[in-house]
């Protein structure tokens, strides 16, 4: 049985539902951004039960479909931007759509309607979090940072960085205090 699961956005998410499943003693075959795979279905008392208990940690159970495809765009794009190792070779909205198996006007339009913001901006917010996070964690130089986000140019990352953030790559990583936004607020 799969449980699609609201606001799971970060491997830390991941170690708390696990443990909270574990507390529950509710058995999982998998636990994945966005989603739970249980080894049996639940009776409605364990599922009421399990949802107060996300709740109680900012997450909580998907019931409504279209909900259901927002989770998974966002989840798409967070494991995508900042959770794959390859650098992204494909255009995102081709990336999505496949993944998604659904028109990529049609993702765009509800993604834009529930979230008040469109995909691409999205998109671009979790980039510029990946390039701060690089440039501060990484050993990995712009020219890099830039092909494994699948920029067309160390300019175009420079630039976009700038519009973002109102400074500059370099100005970043020479600030004493780097400003990060958390994946969940984005």
């Amino acid at each position: 049985m799969k449980l699609p699961i609201k606001n799971m956005v970060s491997n830390r998410c991941i170690m708390a539902v696990k443990q909270l499943l574990a507390d529950l003693k509710i058995s999982y075959v998998s636990v994945e951004l966005g989603e739970v795979e249980l080894k049996s279905s639940l009776s409605p008392a364990r599922y009421e039960q399990l949802q107060k208990a996300l709740m109680g940690i900012g997450l909580e159970l998907i019931s409504d479909k279209k909900t259901m495809l927002i989770e998974k765009i966002k989840n798409s794009i967070l494991e995508l931007v900042h959770y794959s190792e390859e650098p992204v070779t494909k255009k995102y909205s081709c990336f999505l759509s496949e993944k998604l198996k659904y028109d990529y006007t049609y993702l765009s339009n509800l993604f834009k309607k529930s979230k008040g913001i469109c995909i691409e901006d999205y998109i671009i917010a979790h980039k510029i979090e990946r390039v701060k996070q690089l440039l501060v964690y990484s050993n990995m130089n712009l020219t890099e940072i830039s092909y494994h986000l699948n920029y067309s140019s160390v300019g175009h990352l420079s630039n976009q960085f700038k519009k973002v953030t109102g400074v500059t790559t370099r100005h970043f990583k020479q600030l004493e205090h780097k400003k990060f936004i958390p994946l969940e607020v984005l």
